[in-house]
């Protein structure tokens, strides 16, 4: 049997400079790099081959190549691409052309290249709109009665649609169809449990990737076989 890595795509991208200091964050190419790297260090503690993780600056990614990796599943969204105006001074913001979007979209056709990898793509809602950011919150808390917002004090705010159903999905095909016999889940959401409990009670062993966070809801903690944090020696080396 094998092992499948399911990815939470937005978190993966928020924990990345943590869990890969020596990668670039900014380089799409050097991001879909340390992917592999998380799927091949997860490989390497299954089989027991932990001396492989010292092959890993002359990039012996072998392992990607093996029958022990059934597939890397990358669950994210399309980045915003519409036209809008900010809430204040009413200035017109394309966001397809945005830095965010940009990297994005080029991540997304780098993942595609990795060996192994489904990428599923859900959509963002269409009702997407201007908050309050956590600062400008607080400010707003501690001093009502001074407070002045400016649009510098807004974010936009933005909900993925489909991509927690179609992670759910995928946990429950490979379960009922025994295609593997453990599902390493890269994320810290609560969504994620009943996918989880569902591929447990099929006999599927079920490892908890936290990327080193430590407030993961504690439903998820309690529904899996196990945690495994993903830890990469420095340097990790692979840019590629």
């Amino acid at each position: 049997m094998a092992t499948a890595v399911l990815v939470d795509g937005a978190f993966f991208l928020r924990r990345f400079s943590s869990c890969f200091p020596d990668h670039d964050p900014n380089n799409p190419k050097s991001v879909a790099g340390g992917l592999k790297l998380l799927v091949f260090w997860h490989l390497a503690q299954r089989l027991g081959a932990e001396k492989l993780l010292e092959d890993i600056n002359r990039h012996n990614m072998q392992l990607l190549e093996s029958s022990e990796l059934y597939r890397i599943f990358l669950y994210d969204c399309g980045p915003l691409t519409k036209r809008m105006h900010t809430p204040l001074e009413g200035l017109s913001i394309d966001f397809s052309k945005t830095d965010e979007a940009r990297f994005r979209i080029e991540f997304h056709k780098e993942v595609q290249k990795v060996r192994k990898v489904a990428l599923r793509l859900g959509r963002l809602n269409d009702a997407s709109g201007w908050k309050l950011s956590n600062q400008a919150t607080a400010r707003l808390i501690d001093d009502p009665e001074n407070f002045v917002a400016t649009d510098a004090d807004f974010k936009i705010d933005t909900i993925q649609k489909g991509v927690d159903m179609r992670l759910g999905l995928d946990i429950a095909s490979l379960a009922y169809k025994k295609q593997v016999d453990q599902i390493v889940i890269v994320a810290s959401d609560a969504d994620f449990v009943p996918a989880a409990k569902l591929a447990r009670r099929e006999g599927v062993d079920v490892i908890l990737d936290r990327m080193g966070v430590n407030n993961a809801a504690n439903d998820l903690i309690e529904h899996v076989d196990g945690i495994r944090d993903c830890y990469l020696p420095k340097p990790s080396g692979l840019q590629e």
